[in-house]
């Protein structure tokens, strides 16, 4: 990869980011929970079929217009909607593209989205299996609000993600982490910004500013790896590499989502802690995407990450 390489969005990525934006304030503003009708219109502006033969557009594309949905806190099963993309043959591929399709991806009994999932992909180490339930799906509450289950699953197919499908599902969870972290450091900055005790803003304080700045830098960090690593991804020049750069941009984006959601929390105080404030509803998606499966010791993403460190 160049040293020089640009990372800033061109103005046919800008586009999509933007639109996205405007798609997300226009469908989001009264009800902020999941539809297969709000899913199928975002399968019509071509976001789940990205990184497709099918799709206009690839990693970088997709990266942007994650960084939309994720400072949206759109919901939905975006990363393994984007790792089935890439392991199903295209006569699957295309109704899971077009959103007809809700899939849930993990090790099982307990897997995301269970209740309304219509194709179950098990994880097994670096292995992917087609699965279908042998019985009821169990809904399970979740810190983040999403519809998880558990129920039992017999194998059905194994299928063959590689290096890449695994890199994508990261890069996916990486672009929506820091977005996430970083609308919610948004907020905690205009908080900070207008709320006064003792005769001051709160910005005033050190003690106050100065971790929302680390956060910032630490989420800065993350997006332009996460960039990085999908430029890497479209070029295709060496798999194992890019797989590398992808869990990276994932433990990156990670580890700053879950400072600024800390941070966040902080600068709040006790208004941090309430269902209804301006924190609670982006921190807890935060945490749920930072556990979310496949991990990358589940796919082979931290032992390849580790390799490339001499550990």
């Amino acid at each position: 990869m160049s040293a020089g390489l640009d990372l800033a969005p061109d103005d046919g990525q800008q586009a999509i980011h933007d639109a996205l934006t405007r798609f997300c304030t226009e469908q989001l503003a009264e009800d902020e929970g999941f539809t297969r009708a709000r899913w199928r219109e975002l399968a019509e502006l071509g976001v789940l079929a990205l990184a497709t033969p099918e799709g206009d557009g690839g990693a970088a594309e997709l990266v942007l217009a994650l960084d939309a949905l994720g400072s949206a806190a759109f919901p939905g099963p975006l990363a393994a909607t984007f790792l089935a993309g890439a392991v199903l043959p295209p006569s699957e591929r295309t109704a899971l593209c077009a959103g007809e399709v809700l899939v849930s991806v993990g090790a099982p009994p307990l897997m995301p989205w269970a209740p309304q999932a219509d194709l179950f992909l098990a994880v097994d180490g670096t292995q992917l299996w087609r699965a279908l339930p042998t019985g009821d799906v169990e809904a399970v509450d979740t810190l983040g609000g999403e519809p998880w289950g558990r129920v039992a699953l017999a194998r059905s197919e194994a299928l063959n993600p590689g290096p890449r499908a695994f890199a994508l599902h990261d890069l996916a969870l990486a672009a929506q982490l820091a977005a996430h972290g970083d609308a919610l450091l948004d907020a905690a900055t205009e908080h900070a910004r207008t709320r006064v005790q003792f005769g001051r803003t709160l910005g005033e304080f050190q003690a106050v500013a100065h971790p929302l700045a680390n956060a910032r830098m630490r989420l800065d960090g993350a997006r332009t790896l996460a960039r990085a690593a999908a430029c890497a991804w479209d070029d295709d020049a060496d798999p194992a590499r890019t797989r590398t750069w992808a869990s990276a941009a994932r433990a990156s984006a990670r580890g700053a989502a879950l400072e600024a959601a800390h941070v966040g929390h902080q600068t709040f105080g006790a208004l941090g802690i309430t269902l209804e404030g301006p924190a609670f509803r982006l921190s807890r998606r935060i945490r749920q995407l930072a556990s979310q499966p496949p991990g990358e010791a589940d796919s082979g993403g931290r032992d390849a990450l580790l390799a490339s460190v001499g550990w």
